[in-house]
């Protein structure tokens, strides 16, 4: 089979696009079809880790002509595909994401090929780049194509970013090999929709504008009878129809790909929207404030979303020690950049006010890079990180060495008894992923005078003597239904009821026969 292929583009990032292709992926799944998202490229520091076996192609970076490369049972693909690939119902893979760009610093990205980090093309400047991997992406797509109906493409960023077109990888020339229908995408709470949609179709070379079969107004806020005479009018001057407008809807339960949640949007009404839940359901829930440190580095914020999710839970991004102080529980969620991230947090006096927290007997908990954080020192011996060594925050009697393999897995893990305010969490069953390059152990010389950490999962999870203080390497722990209701009494809304909420309002979104007919 060869898949027909539809593709999301934007008239700029944050425009919506990854929660179209979301329901999209869902949409056409519903119709009995088999389903694959695709993004040739995609820039986040928000991961996941796929179980899936992937033969390289022989044109792979620093192959030899006709050598079988290496097999890798897990890689890494972005957050968003991994979703998208949960929505089609399909199991999520490298070759949904063949090139990640892990951001590092404002001008660097650790580069990732079909799953595993690839040295020499971190090294290389981007624009160097594009030519060593369109075969292995192209490979990618295609061998997706191959296997389903329906292949569902986000692009990124805008296709007419014409300083970038020359060296496209992920939108026109996408859209070129795959023959894909295209939408193309706008924030209309920006304001300038109807220019930015007509500037984007205006700056596409001639032959592409064809693959543009119509406009979609994301975040529309009031009457829709109000837009008129501008569908009509952008429909002459460009021939495109305007054939979706979407309200602006708070609390869809996905993960902002390009972002930080909205603080503003409360888990109580997605979970009652969707009637997943109910009072009965949370009556030993009580109100619960949340504070997640949002450093400049911040990896994997996406693995907060569930807990936007569960009713009588305040979630906050924290970057001010007044945001930190009254909270009923603070996290140091991953980072991709530790030493330097810690060194922020220090900056902004937020070092005092996570002890002072600690020391008052409340929740701390530290994720990845968190938890090498909360320990007494962090040691890069080889240069992982540019920061070098640096003293930790001394809230665990651990030490992390940083080495240049990375950790990168899935895991299932029953934690043993856990101590303190998180006990609830003893004999839990969790499962998550583990993306990290440092490796964590017992501080010797405070081992030695008697100052160990509890440890609750080898070589995975400590805690401090007192019990209110844990650190754990999992990824996605608020993502597992046992460990929100252990911690909170509640249900969080599950995955599939977003899924399923999405395909229908996409569906009543989109003009009647428009979404069957850009398959036919």
């Amino acid at each position: 089979m060869t898949a027909r292929c539809v593709m999301v583009l934007g008239t700029s990032s944050g425009a919506g696009k990854s929660w179209v292709t979301t329901a999209l992926c869902r949409y056409y799944s519903n119709q009995g079809l088999r389903v694959a998202p695709f993004k040739a490229q995609n820039m986040s520091n928000n991961a996941r880790v796929v179980a899936h076996v992937v033969r390289a192609a022989p044109e792979a970076v620093g192959a030899q002509a006709g050598s079988p490369q290496p097999m890798h049972e897990v890689g890494e693909i972005g957050s968003a595909q991994y979703f998208q690939a949960l929505a089609a119902r399909a199991e999520p893979e490298v070759r949904m994401n063949p090139l990640l760009l892990k951001p590092e610093a404002d001008t660097h990205s650790q580069v990732v090929l079909m799953g595993q980090v690839s040295a020499e093309l971190t090294a290389l400047p981007w624009r160097g780049r594009s030519e060593r991997v369109w075969p292995q992406i192209a490979a990618a797509l295609d061998a997706l194509r191959a296997e389903n109906d329906v292949v569902v493409i986000e692009g990124a960023g805008s296709p007419a970013e014409i300083n970038l077109m020359a060296n496209d990888i992920v939108n026109l020339r996408v859209a070129r090999h795959a023959d894909a229908r295209c939408l193309l995408v706008t924030d209309i709470d920006r304001g300038g929709a109807f220019a930015h949609l007509y500037g984007t179709w205006a700056l596409l070379p001639e032959e592409d504008r064809a693959r543009i079969k119509g406009f979609v107004l994301n975040k529309f806020r009031g009457d829709a009878a109000l837009l008129a005479p501008a569908p009509q009018q952008i429909e002459e001057l460009t021939q495109v129809p305007v054939v979706a407008v979407v309200p602006m809807r708070f609390g869809h339960g996905l993960p902002e790909e390009d972002g930080l949640f909205d603080d503003s949007a409360t888990g109580a009404s997605v979970v009652g929207e969707a009637g997943s839940s109910s009072d009965a359901d949370n009556t030993s829930l009580r109100p619960h404030h949340i504070a997640i440190i949002a450093y400049p580095r911040i990896s994997n914020l996406d693995e907060f979303q569930p807990l936007k999710n569960v009713p009588g839970l305040h979630v906050t991004w924290a970057r001010t020690p007044s945001q930190v102080r009254g909270a009923d529980t603070v996290i140091l969620p991953g980072s991709k950049a530790t030493a330097s991230d810690l060194a922020w947090l220090r900056d902004q006096g937020l070092d005092a006010a996570i002890a002072e927290h600690a020391a008052r007997g409340n929740r701390v908990l530290g994720i990845c890079g968190g938890l090498q954080m909360l320990g007494e020192a962090l040691i890069d011996m080889h240069g992982v990180e540019s920061q070098g060594n640096a003293p930790g925050l001394g809230l665990l009697p651990l030490v992390t060495t940083f080495e240049p393999q990375k950790t990168v897995r899935r895991s299932r893990v029953r934690l043993g008894e856990v101590d303190g305010l998180w006990s609830a969490l003893s004999l839990v069953e969790v499962a998550g992923y583990e993306i990290h390059s440092g490796q964590t152990a017992q501080h010797p010389a405070m081992a030695a005078k008697g100052g160990v950490a509890r440890e609750v999962a080898a070589g995975l999870a400590w805690q401090n003597v007192a019990g209110n203080v844990l650190g754990i390497y999992l990824h996605g722990m608020f993502e597992d239904a046992a460990v929100v209701r252990a911690l909170f009494g509640a249900q969080a809304l599950s995955l599939e009821d977003v899924f399923e909420r999405l395909a229908a309002e996409v569906q009543a979104d989109f003009l009647p026969g428009v979404l069957d007919a850009l398959i036919a």
